[in-house]
């Protein structure tokens, strides 16, 4: 808006190329008027600003929550407000509870480390309390412990699991009773928790979040990363390594698993999992062994690598260096007492090894041979 005259004065302004003057019949427009143009643009923001305003407080009365969840996870709304243009804009459809958890638990790379629970092993003083003390007492592992996911496998194990830690889910299942009890080695009970859990980790992948799966009954003394391959796509830990990490010949154990989320991964968890309806009455360490040399798998092109038991190791075969060690695992030990009972020794001797604050020299492990076979 310019002047048409050379001095300050209001009695001739241009509106949108129109000239408007005193002393002619058109009408006068003031410039302070509540109804000038420039207002009435500044009402229609000012009215549908706060018409926006009400209807978001109006569909969140019913949960206070959604103030914030709105904001917090907008990209995952189904349709949002753009606040430069005003315009709706389409966005898939809101966050399932898990990619909630995964989301709240999750590192800046979209890593998360999920853990397996029924009520036997969530109780107190039973496997996730050690599990959680390990966290504790390793060397820098306790900042981990937040992008930890508890997967629960029935009901009782979740109630249990949000009393003491953030990040809890539960698989919705019609038979947690015959998953919530100690289920020893190769039992019914124990083979399909664990192909629950290999579907649960495949949705993962599926979502795009990479994982370590970790059972409950390892204990985590150093952060893992650092030993881990970077350009593997999927790694594992073994009972017994023959120091070659590419070796399939090593025997696996698949308590211990980080896997990078790609087409690649995905589909070999589908075929794993699809390969278990031809061998029934095997767990998934077995069919891994069956499936790993098949044509679609090398075709794949996946990037395998099998973690050395120096830096991952476990009672089949512990750790030989207590100054490296990462991880370990009460493998090769039957029956969920022997297994808390043992972890809590090899904890103490944790401890003591931290108290020292030295390199030491020999490792000796407070774990008697084959652990109550």
């Amino acid at each position: 808006m310019e002047s048409t005259k050379g001095d300050s004065s209001t009695s001739g302004y241009k509106f949108a190329g129109v000239s408007i003057d005193e002393g002619k019949s058109k009408p006068v427009i003031s410039t302070d008027g509540l109804f000038g143009r420039r207002d009435m643009i500044k009402v229609v923001l000012l009215v549908t600003t706060v018409t926006l305003s009400c209807l978001l407080f109006y569909k969140s009365a019913n949960n206070p929550l959604n103030m914030v969840s709105l904001w917090k996870t907008d990209c995952y709304s189904s349709k949002t407000i753009n606040e430069t243009s005003l315009e709706t804009v389409q966005k898939r459809e809101p966050v399932s509870e898990l990619e909630r958890v995964l989301m709240n638990a999750a590192m800046e790379d979209n890593t998360v480390i999920i853990t397996a629970l029924n009520e036997a092993w969530v109780k107190p003083n039973s496997t996730f309390d050690v599990f959680r003390e390990s966290f504790k007492a390793g060397i820098g592992t306790e900042i981990l412990l937040k992008h930890v996911i508890a997967v629960c496998l029935d009901k009782h194990a979740y109630d249990r699991c949000i009393e003491v830690h953030p990040h809890c889910y539960l698989i919705n299942v019609t038979d947690s009773d015959q998953l919530s009890g100690p289920n020893r080695f190769m039992t019914p009970g124990y083979l399909k928790l664990i192909w629950r859990r290999m579907d649960l980790l495949k949705e993962v992948l599926g979502l795009g979040y990479n994982f370590i799966f970790t059972d409950a009954d390892i204990l985590w003394l150093r952060d893992p990363f650092p030993r881990f391959f970077r350009d593997a796509d999927f790694q594992i830990t073994c009972d017994d390594y023959n120091g070659k990490p590419s070796d399939k010949n090593n025997h696996v154990n698949s308590g211990f698993t980080y896997v990078k989320a790609n087409n690649r991964t995905l589909s070999f968890y589908k075929f794993w999992i699809r390969s278990s309806r031809k061998f029934p009455g095997k767990h998934d360490q077995d069919v891994f062994n069956l499936i790993k040399n098949k044509q679609f798998v090398l075709k794949l092109g996946i990037n395998i690598r099998f973690l050395d038991t120096v830096y991952f190791g476990g009672f089949c075969q512990p750790s030989r260096d207590i100054n490296v060690v990462n991880t370990m695992h009460a493998n090769c030990c039957i029956g969920l007492d022997n297994k808390v009972n043992n972890l809590k020794a090899a904890l103490e001797d944790w401890k003591r090894y931290v108290s020292l604050n030295t390199t030491v020299s020999e490792t000796k492990w407070n774990i008697p041979p084959k652990c109550g076979y």
